[in-house]
């Protein structure tokens, strides 16, 4: 069994991270899953919800949107609506997008799509949580 396994993370935009990794954990639909190399193959939901890369150098996180984990022996793909490094995370744009879905989820209207404000919550906190501690607490 090797002891790498490759790692890509694709949304419609473009390719955000593609490596060989030791480990990823995922927060997939109906739980915690992880991956090591030589892993059965596997198709999941996953959750908004940071990815973690364990890789020789340490952990770091990568902020997901939802979508899909395809799992081979040898590789890991994971298909998400959005994703963003730690280092790419626009603090200010976070913030106001929390503050925004806060406000819409503290006095809804009949236009209000509580649904969508409270995922739009859910994503900007994940995202300021990696941005300020590097990793998801």
């Amino acid at each position: 069994m090797a002891n790498k396994i490759r790692l890509d993370v694709v949304t419609p935009e473009r390719m955000v991270y593609s490596d060989d990794v030791n480990m990823v954990i995922a927060r997939a639909t109906d739980g915690d899953i992880g991956i090591l190399p030589g892993h059965a193959p596997l198709v999941a939901g996953l959750q908004v919800w940071p990815l973690r890369v364990l890789k020789d150098e340490g952990e770091m996180q990568i902020a997901i949107c939802g979508g899909f984990i395809e799992v081979h022996p040898e590789k890991v793909t994971v298909l998400a609506a959005c994703a963003e490094l730690s280092e790419e995370i626009n603090v200010e744009r976070a913030e106001a997008a929390k503050e925004r879905a806060e406000s819409r989820l503290k006095e809804p209207t009949a236009d209000i799509d509580v649904e969508r404000a409270e995922a739009a919550l859910r994503r900007a906190v994940m995202r300021l949580r990696i941005a300020e501690h590097g990793r998801f607490q």
